[in-house]
């Protein structure tokens, strides 16, 4: 570890270590708007400049200095002081001067380093240069005579999506970002460069002239549009979220998040349920909730009753509804709505064990079933970066267009028992080999083909667990934790004849089979389970209410109330504690303290955040072998998957620009 000296303060430093991250290291802040920490290092801005002795004696830019035995840094001095005045003297030349409407105000790097480290005046009294927008569709906004060439889209473009639909044209006063052919950015993770955008050149479109960063009040969520995890944070004004940004978070999603994941939030505020509807002469019709508990019990369901959780219900609300049918001596509780059936008597065999940050390890990865890019973006961002490893990568399932170099084994499950030739010997000299199930696998009945594989590869070995299940319900992990699976799945509760069934937000089961049971939807989008349901009590979003959830990985995280629910709705626990009452049953909570301590007394997993430990790893029956085709994935669209995101004028406009080819009809037209 080589030593130098910063400011005069000695420290050691990492090998391969640059300037900048010794200062950094000492302490020191070190402006700078080309350089990232996740993005290789481009050099162009100049705006790190220190001064380094052995050396010219000049200022020299950090990010691209290998720090070395015996330098001796000077982040103070009047040359470096000197220096960084003058590149933002330059830096400013060409920007315009519109703070007070551009969206990037208040929290703008070019605004706060020009305060910090420029000169306060200009000597230049040229024109400005202007550029014309260019247009990266409908979720980033552009103002390119604002950009100051730093090429953090361009990299990100390349390097973290995979997609390389950014890039820079021309050269010197002429040079221009650009997508070339003014084409949308059409990944699922494009509105990432909005965050890295150090100048207000790319904004937000959706977000544009709706509020300033000092008048949003900040939460602390997760993102449930997904498995994943990711960590975010929801900016909200009196009772609506105007947007939801990226948290740090190096184990889930590092500081990227989806689109979806992004943009759906203006969904919360549209086609919400607001007040309670029953059904009346075969239209639903507003009602009291006197009324709807009236008519629940009223039915008489004691033991016939079921509860089906949807894909976004947080762990607090299944365990509720739990405690509810337990009360009633019914154990007809299912998550896995579309019917999917496969054996959860042991967690670690339906777990991502490789978690996300290991799976970048891998060596040889093999997918099956599942269309990772639209199931869970920010898993392919890691597999991406396994591929510049070394990894090699192979599919069984229909094509979808990856972004990295993958072989593609076909649609038929048997491969799996007989691999070609070349794909077996791949996995035999791999240290860490992996496999992906997903949906569509699962679907199938492959989860114990797949677990043979993991036992034929030796895929869990010391120190390595190389199987794992990518589930894409926000809700599924936290269910199975709770119990909230039969083993028939679906079939079981259909057999069941139940007389009330409860949907918590199932919005994409089939409720046909349950034509003679009172249907009753607790939920907040009329979506498709309102729709069919014969009582609709209105609910509580992620965004509206405290809840925990438990990622496709086993990590259990905690998400918190950022705004009230809007008209009569209210949060899920409470309506399924009233409902006890008219059931006249005692669930044993009355506060969402005692509920969570109930929850936590009986799974204590649940109580820690992190990684929860789902014991050793079953055996596999060797004898077991896949059949059938994979012919589709469950996600048909990647920006429509949930009631939310079908609620979001933002996602219907980016499904049919970005998926369906044509634009989104204005209401004039």
């Amino acid at each position: 570890m080589p030593k130098v000296t910063v400011d005069g303060q000695e420290i050691d430093v990492p090998d391969g270590a640059t300037v900048l991250q010794a200062c950094e290291l000492a302490g020191k802040e070190i402006p700078r708007f080309c350089y990232h920490e996740r993005l290789s290092i481009a050099g162009n801005c100049r705006m790190c400049l220190v001064e380094v002795k052995p050396g010219p004696p000049k200022p020299q830019a950090s990010c691209a200095l290998p720090a070395t035995e015996g330098q001796e840094i000077r982040t103070d001095s009047q040359m470096v002081k000197t220096a960084r005045e003058g590149v933002m003297e330059f830096l400013l030349i060409n920007h315009p001067l519109d703070c007070p409407i551009c969206d990037q105000g208040g929290e703008c790097d070019l605004q706060d380093q020009s305060i910090a480290y420029g000169r306060g005046a200009t000597r230049y009294e040229e024109n400005k240069r202007a550029v014309t927008e260019k247009y990266m569709g409908p979720l980033i906004k552009t103002v390119m005579t604002r950009c100051i060439h730093c090429t953090r889209c361009v990299r990100f473009s390349e390097e973290i999506a995979g997609v390389d639909e950014i890039g820079a044209v021309g050269r010197g006063e002429d040079m221009q970002i650009t997508t070339y052919l003014e084409q949308a950015a059409e990944h699922e993770l494009s509105a990432n460069v909005i965050d890295l955008c150090p100048v207000g050149a790319l904004t937000s479109r959706p977000y544009a002239f709706e509020a300033r960063p000092w008048e949003l009040k900040k939460t602390l969520s997760i993102d449930v549009s997904d498995a994943v995890g990711a960590n975010i944070r929801l900016d909200s004004r009196g009772r609506e979220v105007m947007r939801a940004l990226p948290r740090i978070n190096d184990d889930v999603n590092e500081e990227w998040i989806s689109d979806k994941a992004r943009y759906q939030v203006d969904g919360l505020s549209k086609r919400r349920l607001d007040k309670v509807f029953m059904r009346k002469r075969g239209k639903l019709q507003p009602a009291s909730w006197d009324e709807a508990f009236k008519a629940i019990a009223k039915a008489k369901p004691g033991k016939d009753i079921a509860a089906i959780a949807g894909d976004m219900v947080d762990c607090e609300t299944m365990f509720a509804a739990k405690a509810l049918l337990k009360a009633c001596g019914s154990k007809l509780i299912e998550g896995r709505q579309t019917g999917m059936d496969y054996d959860v008597s042991n967690l670690a065999a339906v777990n991502f064990n490789s978690t996300f940050a290991g799976i970048e390890a891998a060596d040889a990865i093999l997918i099956v079933g599942s269309h990772i890019r639209w199931e869970a973006a920010l898993v392919n961002v890691r597999i991406r970066k396994a591929v510049k490893r070394g990894a090699k990568v192979f599919v069984v399932g229909p094509y979808w267009d990856t972004t990295y170099p993958a072989e593609f084994l076909g649609e038929d499950l048997s491969v799996l028992g007989k691999l070609p030739k070349e794909v077996a010997e791949a996995f035999k000299g791999a240290e860490r080999p992996a496999i992906i199930m997903g949906g569509a696998a699962l679907a199938r009945g492959a989860l114990g083909a797949g677990l043979a594989f993991a036992e034929k590869f030796k895929l869990v070995r010391d120190g390595w667990k190389g199987f794992n299940v990518l589930h894409f319900s926000a809700a599924r992990m936290g269910g199975l934790m709770l119990g909230f699976a039969q083993k028939g799945g679906m079939k079981d509760i259909v057999k069941a004849k139940p007389k009330v069934v409860v949907s918590l937000g199932a919005d994409e089961m089939d409720f046909e089979p349950f034509a003679d049971a009172l249907k009753v939807y607790i939920g907040h989008h009329g979506d498709k389970g309102a729709h069919a349901a014969d009582i609709v009590l209105p609910g509580a979003s992620y965004a509206e209410k405290d809840g925990t959830y438990v990622n496709t990985e086993g990590r259990v995280q905690f998400a918190e109330k950022a705004v009230f629910a809007p008209g009569d709705a209210r949060e899920d626990w409470t309506i399924l504690r009233a409902l006890a009452d008219a059931l006249g049953v005692n669930v044993g909570f009355d506060s969402f303290a005692q509920l969570q301590g109930a929850m936590i007394a009986e799974v204590p997993a649940l109580g820690e955040e992190g990684l929860a430990d789902y014991g050793a790893f079953p055996k596999a029956d060797a004898k077991a072998k896949a059949e059938g085709t994979i012919s589709a994935y469950p996600i048909r669209d990647f920006y429509l998957t949930n009631p939310i995101a079908r609620a979001s004028s933002v996602m219907q406009q980016c499904s049919s620009e970005l998926l369906g080819g044509g634009e989104l009809a204005e209401a004039a037209e």
